[in-house]
């Protein structure tokens, strides 16, 4: 095996390991075993733990947000929102390692990114998309972010939740993520107020 090769075989056992213990739970030794090498060359490759669970988190950072964003700059309106819930959703399934990894809270000497970072561009790129949408429709483009932060953690959320569930299919699930989405932002009111707060009807 090449030292590349070698590099990917530990890249992968280490993504296994740390999405099924955590980042705690894993340790140099068991990812030495498992690919039938002595911890010295775990060492020689990474550095040591922190620097092998870097690469595999960079790595699914970089996976994700490249599919969230092709999916929100080569789309437009309903069919944009479509395409972010299903690469959101493609990714748990063909990448779930990945994901559970991506969703637990790093360690103190992980790298900075995570998946609340990677939600917090993606929040970024929706809200300025958002922002243009409102202000064509005479609404306070200053609000596009909290309704940025509102649809991607409703997608998020979804997620997560399907990562475990995986019923129903993932088509069934965005389809319904965009009926929600799609439907509140369409009909959306220019100032939202609460029953509480509304004047009573006048009989």
């Amino acid at each position: 095996m090449t030292g590349t090769q070698r590099r990917e075989q530990l890249i992968e056992i280490g993504r296994a390991l740390f999405a099924e213990r955590g980042y705690e739970a894993t340790s140099i030794e068991e990812i030495a075993q498992r690919a039938h090498v002595s911890k010295p060359v775990v060492y020689e490759h990474f550095g040591g733990k922190e620097g092998l669970y870097a690469v595999v988190v960079d790595r699914d950072m970089s996976r994700l947000l490249e599919m969230i964003t092709s999916s929100l700059t080569q789309n437009r309106s309903r069919i944009r929102v479509e395409r972010v819930a299903m690469a959101l959703l493609t990714y748990v399934e063909e990448h779930t390692d990945g994901f559970r990894i991506l969703v637990r809270d790093s360690p103190v000497a992980a790298p900075d990114g995570t998946y609340s970072s990677l939600l917090n561009e993606a929040i970024g790129q929706v809200g300025h998309i958002l922002a243009g949408d409102f202000e064509r429709r005479g609404f306070n483009p200053d609000l596009a972010p909290l309704y940025a932060q509102a649809l991607v953690g409703m997608v998020s959320t979804t997620a997560t939740w399907w990562l475990d569930e995986r019923t129903p299919p993932k088509e069934i699930v965005a389809a319904h993520l965009v009926n929600l989405c799609w439907n509140g932002l369409t009909n959306l009111e220019a100032d939202p107020q609460l029953g509480t707060d509304r004047p009573p009807a006048s009989e």
